[in-house]
């Protein structure tokens, strides 16, 4: 293993840095393309007030429980439980973040594309004048296409390794400083324009009010899933984030102000597109197309739509920038302190290998459709693998690990920064993290491998 001194090793430069970094990794598509459609299948309200539930009580613990790890050890999502368990087994732990973290950027950069054309469609109003069914065909026949959602790919792995090249403190917090801000106000601005719409006030009904009798299983574990996916937990990213935060920071303190800023932003988005949907009679249950097929059709009934759309689909691709910086620094951060490459070398490596896995990804829409195994196509697979084993059980691990092998004396030690902060509440988290968390995480695992 390569040691790097800590002089040397990267960092934020500000708490203002590490709260945008955070919140950028956590709010992406989940929030603003994801949050709304599972949201809208599972009842609104009732969901909505789950998941905050759950935001609070799970989804802050294990948060803070990723940037405690990373804290301590300043290392990689690998070197970083090698370096707090030498000679255990419990690396592997990382090793799953790596490559999760490998997966998803591979398949998500193909979403990621996606708003660039949809950017690209909004500024040359390629919406104009379709039906919904024209929108429905236009939207399968682009991701179809041999060529332009592999383009739209490669352009978005560029935009992503040119931020993540400059580094932590010059590319990763320079960026997201400026970047969240813009996203925040964006999503404002558009969901300002969607409460005037007349009849949103139903959206904002079936948003807010919970219908308690939709309340089901299913419903809770999507809830608690939802949570786990929108604060990027169990991949990695976290445990990289705190690794260079520096250590007179409050990490409770961040922890929950980038949860709270995440769940922030979730809600606005379903604010930003639920009243619409009323407005305009959509069925809120429309899915995955909720936001590539349902939302243009709406933009060109509304007046000011033309820029509204541009605004939207500008949003869409920023929020999708953030985290995508936020998973390749995983990979370039193990590929650059356990391979001992420089990040220049690690970035470029790292983002050609994961954009040549992608197009794999991107072309299982089209011309590599047919190439199935069990039912799932290559993009179907690689969003299995990790949103439904890899992420939870990486969860499930790094939350025991805190709980049972740092134990309560090293994570109270970090989390108070050597006892200079008062924690009133940490035998509260020491049981979530040591009981709760894994038996909730648990229980989304199984239900996302169709046992329950």
């Amino acid at each position: 293993m390569v040691t790097i001194p800590a002089g040397e090793r990267d960092s934020f430069g500000s708490t203002i840095g590490v709260i945008a970094a955070a919140a950028g990794s956590a709010v992406g598509l989940g929030n603003i393309w994801r949050f709304p459609y599972v949201l809208g299948e599972n009842g609104g309200g009732a969901f909505l007030l789950i998941y905050l539930g759950f935001i609070l009580a799970i989804g802050f613990p294990v948060m803070l429980t990723e940037f405690t790890i990373g804290r301590r050890a300043q290392r990689n999502a690998l070197g970083s439980f090698k370096k707090l368990a030498p000679g255990k087994p419990w690396y592997l732990i990382g090793l799953m973040g790596i490559v999760a973290a490998f997966l998803i950027l591979a398949f998500y950069s193909t979403i990621a594309g996606w708003t660039l054309e949809y950017l690209y469609e909004s500024i040359t109003n390629g919406f104009s004048g379709k039906s919904s069914v024209e929108l429905k065909n236009s939207f399968e026949s682009f991701q179809a296409a041999p060529f332009r959602p592999v383009f739209w790919q490669f352009i978005f792995m560029f935009l992503t390794g040119y931020i993540v090249f400059s580094g932590v403190k010059n590319g990763i917090e320079k960026y997201t400083k400026v970047l969240m801000p813009i996203l925040l106000l964006i999503i404002i601005i558009i969901s300002v324009r969607s409460l005037t719409l007349e009849g949103s006030r139903e959206g904002l009904i079936f948003l807010f009010k919970p219908d308690f009798s939709k309340i089901s299983w299913s419903v809770v574990l999507d809830a608690l899933g939802q949570a786990a996916f929108s604060l990027s937990i169990g991949m990695g990213t976290l445990i990289t984030y705190g690794s260079y935060i520096n250590k007179s920071n409050n990490l409770p303190r961040t922890a929950f102000q980038v949860s709270a800023i995440d769940t922030f932003i979730a809600i606005l988005a379903g604010i930003m597109i639920f009243p619409a949907v009323f407005a305009f009679n959509i069925d809120p249950a429309e899915g995955s197309g909720l936001v590539f097929i349902v939302l243009p059709n709406i933009f060109q009934q509304m007046p000011g739509g033309y820029f509204f759309a541009i605004l939207f689909f500008t949003l869409l691709a920023i929020a999708a920038l953030t985290s995508t910086v936020s998973v390749l620094e995983v990979v370039v951060a193990y590929f650059s302190e356990e391979l001992n490459l420089s990040r220049k070398k690690a970035t470029i490596i790292g983002s050609v290998a994961i954009s040549v896995v992608g197009i794999f990804a991107t072309l299982s829409f089209g011309p590599l459709a047919k190439y199935k195994l069990l039912d799932k196509t290559i993009f179907g697979w690689f969003d299995y693998l990790s949103a439904n084993i890899l992420l939870p059980l990486g969860a499930i691990f790094i939350v025991l690990f805190a709980g049972w092998y740092l134990g309560r004396k090293n994570v109270l030690d970090e989390i108070s920064n050597g006892g200079l902060l008062k924690i009133r509440i940490i035998s509260v988290f020491m049981f979530i993290i040591k009981f709760l968390a894994p038996i909730a995480i648990t229980a989304v695992f199984i239900y996302g491998l169709g046992l329950m």
